[in-house]
C-alpha cells in the first residue's frame, strides 16, 4: 500500500564487475538480503531486508560490496525529520510499541568529551610506568571507617567482603539469551584471565560456567530467573537488578523464541515461553523493603560476598544512592541513559534518564558530604568507550566502571542494532546454533582480554602523566580533570574547573 511505503534506510553497492557470485553474501547474511539469480549469473539485494551490520562486506572475497546510507529523503524540515515521519508511519500501520536495541543513539553531550585530564610538569613530576611501581588494583565492598585494635593492639579485621580487581574494569551484566553461549563464554574466560568480573545479567547462570564463579557476578531481578540457593553461591558477589540506564522503570522482555534449551533450562521457565521481568521487585516499595532483600541474600551466602544495588541513573539519583547506601549494601551500580540493551521502547530509550557522568559526580558529591562514601563502592556503566573514560570516571568518584557494548563490540558487534531480532549475523545475540557458532570463544575472549590489558597500559601512562601511581590517589580526584564548552551549571555538578583556571 502506498501510504506505508518507506525507502530502504540502507543501500547496497555491488561492483558487478568484482562479483564471482560465490554467494557468500547469500550464505552468510542471516536476515535473506542477498539472492542468487541463475538464470542470469547474477547477485540481487533486498535492501528492506538490510540492517548494515557488514557481515556481508567483511565476507566477500573481492571486496564488491559496499553499504551506503540511502540519500532519499522528504522535504526538507528540521522538525519532522525522515526519522519522525518513518516512526508515525511504522506504528499508524501496526499500532505497536517502538522497540530499539543497543544504547541511545541521539546527539546530547557526551561529557567524557568535555572534560580534559590535567597533566604534571616541573614542580610535581611525572612518573615513569614502565619503571615505577603503578597500582591500577582496586577492591571493591564496604571499608571500615576507622582501624580496630584488640587489648594487645593488633588490628582486628573488621574488613567487609571484596571484590579485587587486578583492573578497574568489569564486564556488565548481559544474559544468557540475550546473548549467546559462545558470548558468555568468551566473557567469562576474560574475566578469569584479566583478575575481573563479568555478570551474568537476569537470566541465570548455565551450568558449564559454575567453574568461572571466583569471576561472577550473579543478577537477581524482578522475574527471578534461575536464582536458586546453588546459583547464589556460585558467583563472587550478588547483583540486585532495580534498572538499567537503556530503559529506567520499566522492566525487561526476552521474548520466547529465544527461550531455547538450555537458556529454558537456566531460567527455570518452559521452553517458548516469554521471559518477562516485571517493572518493579514486587517486595521492594522502600529502602526497608530493599534492605530486607540485601540481608537475605547475605544470610543465603552466609556473608561470605558482597552485594550490588544497581540502579538506573535518573533525576534523583543522589537521594536514591544515600538509601541504597544506608540499606546494607557494599556496592551501588549506576547505569547511564547510553547503556546498551538488546531490546528497549525507543521512546524510552532515546527520553528517559540522564547521562552518566552528571549522576557519578552528584551521587559522590552526596555520599561525601553524608560521610558515607567508606559505606559503599560505586561502579559506573553506559558507554564507557576508552581508558580515557575510565580515567575520568574514577576521578569523578567511580571506583571501577562496567563495559558492555566495548566488550561486545571486541567480539565482533558492528552496531547494528537489531538485536531484538535475533538475528545477529556474529553470533553474539542470536541462539540460532548456526549463527552462535560464528563467534568462537577461543578468538572471543582473547580479544577482550587484549581490549582490557590495552587500556590499563593507557590507563597507566595517564595516571603517570598526572603524577598518581595508584586507583586509589586517582578516584574523586576532581583537580585533576577540567572543562571545556560546559556552562557553569555543569561545572558546579561535576565538580571541576574549566579550562584555564
Amino acid at each position: 500500500m502506498a501510504i506505508d511505503f518507506i525507502y530502504p534506510q540502507y543501500e547496497i553497492v555491488r561492483n558487478q564487475q568484482r562479483c564471482i557470485t560465490c554467494r557468500a553474501c547469500e550464505r552468510q547474511c542471516a536476515n535473506e538480503v542477498h539472492t542468487y539469480l541463475e538464470d542470469d549469473d547474477i547477485m540481487i539485494s533486498d535492501e528492506y531486508k538490510c540492517v548494515n551490520c557488514h557481515r556481508c562486506v567483511s565476507i566477500c572475497p573481492t571486496k564488491a560490496l559496499k553499504i551506503v546510507k540511502s540519500d532519499h529523503t522528504f522535504k526538507e524540515n528540521s522538525n519532522w525529520t525522515n526519522e519522525a515521519i518513518y516512526e508515525i508511519y511504522r506504528q499508524a500501520s501496526s499500532g505497536g510499541v517502538l522497540l530499539s536495541s543497543m544504547g541511545n543513539p541521539k546527539p546530547f553531550p557526551i561529557y567524557w568529551d568535555k572534560m580534559l585530564i590535567n597533566a604534571s610538569q616541573v614542580t610535581n613530576p611525572s612518573i615513569d610506568p614502565l619503571r615505577e611501581p603503578m597500582e591500577t588494583r582496586t577492591y571493591l565492598g564496604q571499608k571500615p571507617v576507622k582501624i580496630q585494635r584488640d587489648e594487645n593492639g593488633k588490628i582486628i579485621n573488621n574488613l567487609a567482603p571484596q571484590l579485587k580487581l587486578d583492573v578497574p574494569v568489569l564486564f556488565s551484566a548481559m544474559s544468557y539469551g540475550a546473548i549467546s553461549y559462545n558470548a558468555h563464554e568468551s566473557l567469562a574466560r576474560a574475566a578469569r584471565e584479566l583478575g575481573t568480573f563479568y555478570n551474568t545479567g537476569e537470566g541465570g547462570l548455565h551450568k558449564d560456567f559454575y567453574k568461572y564463579g571466583e569471576n561472577t557476578i550473579v543478577q537477581v531481578a524482578s522475574g527471578r530467573f534461575g536464582v536458586h540457593k546453588e546459583y547464589l553461591n556460585a558467583g563472587a558477589a550478588l547483583e540486585i537488578k532495580i534498572g538499567q540506564g537503556a530503559k529506567p522503570g520499566i522492566g525487561g522482555h526476552l521474548p520466547g523464541n529465544k527461550i531455547v534449551d538450555d537458556i529454558s533450562k537456566t531460567r527455570m521457565i518452559p521452553e517458548g515461553s516469554d521471559a518477562i521481568s516485571p517493572a518493579p521487585h514486587h517486595d521492594i516499595y522502600s529502602i526497608e523493603d530493599l534492605r530486607q532483600l540485601v540481608f537475605s541474600l547475605k544470610e543465603a551466602t552466609e556473608y561470605k560476598k558482597p552485594v550490588i544495588v544497581k540502579i538506573a541513573a535518573v533525576h534523583n539519583i543522589a537521594a536514591i544512592a544515600s538509601g541504597i547506601a544506608r540499606s546494607g549494601a557494599d556496592i551501588i551500580a549506576i547505569d547511564g541513559f547510553r547503556g546498551g540493551t538488546g531490546a528497549a521502547p525507543t521512546r524510552i530509550r532515546d527520553n528517559v534518564g540522564i547521562p552518566i557522568e552528571l549522576a557519578l559526580a552528584s551521587v559522590d558529591e552526596r555520599l561525601r558530604r553524608e560521610g558515607i562514601r567508606g559505606s559503599v563502592s560505586l561502579i559506573v556503566g553506559g558507554s564507557i568507550r576508552n581508558s580515557a573514560d575510565v580515567v575520568k570516571a574514577i576521578a569523578l568518584g567511580a571506583d571501577a566502571v562496567y563495559i558492555g557494548t566495548a566488550a561486545l563490540l571486541a567480539l565482533g558487534c558492528h552496531l547494528c542494532r537489531s538485536c531484538q531480532s535475533g538475528l545477529c549475523n556474529w553470533g553474539i545475540a542470536t541462539q540460532r546454533p548456526d549463527l552462535v557458532k560464528r563467534l568462537n570463544p577461543e578468538l572471543g575472549y582473547k580479544r577482550l582480554v587484549n581490549l582490557v590489558n590495552g587500556w590499563n597500559h593507557e590507563i597507566m601512562e595517564m595516571m603517570g602523566g598526572m603524577g598518581i601511581n595508584s586507583i586509589e590517589a586517582l578516584r574523586g580526584n576532581r583537580l585533576m580533570l577540567r572543562g571545556v564548552g560546559l556552562t557553569q551549571k555543569e561545572l558546579d555538578i561535576l565538580g571541576i574547573n574549566h579550562a584555564g583556571e
